[in-house]
C-alpha cells in the first residue's frame, strides 16, 4: 500500500490540511476589494453550514469516506472529538491508522508505530471537532472579490493560503494552501449541519477525490477511541 496520509481540512483542509497545485499557468482574474470584513465572511460561512451554535454543539463525529487516489480505491473512517482524532485507511487488504490523543500521536502501518513529528504537534493541538470552527477572522486583513468560472467569490488570504467562499451561498468552495488546492464540489446535510460530501485535492502530482458516505454526530465516541 502506498504511503497515503490525507490531511484533515480539512482543514484542507482541509486542509485539511496540504496538497500541491499543478504547474499550469495562473489564470488572471479581476480582484476587487470587498466591503465585507473577514468576520462577515466567516460568520456567513458558519450560518451557511447550519449556524455557529449548532457547530459548537457537535462534540464528536465519525465520518466514513471513500477515496480514489490515482486509480486506487481506499476506504477511510475518521473519528474526532475536539482536537483528538483517529483515522483508519484501508486499501488492498492493508490498513494504515493515524491516532492523536490531544497531546501526542502516531501512524501505525503493518504493526509498526511511528510517532508524529514534534513540529506537527502544536498545529494538531489546535484541532476542532468541526474543522470550520478553526477559521479565525483575526488571521485575515481584508476581503477581496474574485471570479472563478464566472461566479463571484469572497476571498480571504493569509500567509497560510487563500480561501474562496461562494458569494451567493457563503460556503467554502476552494482553498489554495502552499502549493496545493482543494475544491469542495458538494455538501451533504446531517442533523441540520452541512458537511463536504465530495472533495477534489490536487497536490504534488497526486490527485485525490474524497466522497463522504456517512456522518454520525455525538454518538459512541470517548477517550478510549484515541489510544
Amino acid at each position: 500500500m502506498k504511503k497515503i496520509i490525507i490531511p484533515f481540512f480539512c482543514a484542507v483542509l482541509f486542509a485539511v490540511p496540504a496538497a500541491a497545485q499543478t504547474n499550469a499557468a495562473p489564470v488572471k482574474t479581476e480582484v476587487v476589494k470587498s466591503k465585507l470584513t473577514p468576520k462577515d465572511v466567516i460568520d456567513n460561512y458558519f450560518k451557511a453550514l447550519g449556524g455557529k451554535s449548532k457547530l459548537e454543539a457537535v462534540k464528536s463525529t465519525v465520518i466514513d469516506n471513500t477515496l480514489n487516489v490515482q486509480g486506487m480505491d481506499i476506504t477511510m473512517s475518521t473519528t474526532k472529538m475536539g482536537n483528538k482524532f483517529k483515522s483508519v485507511q484501508t486499501a488492498m487488504g492493508q490498513t494504515v491508522s493515524q491516532v492523536f490523543d490531544g497531546e501526542k500521536g502516531y501512524i501505525e502501518r503493518a504493526g509498526q508505530k511511528t510517532d508524529f513529528p514534534a513540529d506537527n504537534i502544536a498545529e494538531l493541538k489546535k484541532g476542532t471537532t468541526i474543522e470550520a470552527l478553526a477559521f479565525d477572522p483575526s488571521k485575515f486583513k481584508d476581503v477581496t472579490v474574485e471570479k472563478l468560472d464566472s461566479k463571484d467569490y469572497n476571498v480571504l488570504s493569509s500567509e497560510k493560503g487563500k480561501f474562496y467562499f461562494d458569494a451567493a451561498t457563503g460556503l467554502l468552495y476552494q482553498s489554495s494552501v502552499g502549493e496545493g488546492s482543494v475544491i469542495v464540489k458538494n455538501y451533504m446535510t446531517v442533523e441540520g449541519i452541512k458537511f463536504p460530501s465530495e472533495v477534489d485535492i490536487d497536490g504534488k502530482g497526486q490527485k485525490v477525490t474524497i466522497k463522504t458516505t456517512k456522518v454520525v454526530l455525538n454518538t459512541g465516541v470517548s477517550d478510549a477511541n484515541f489510544k
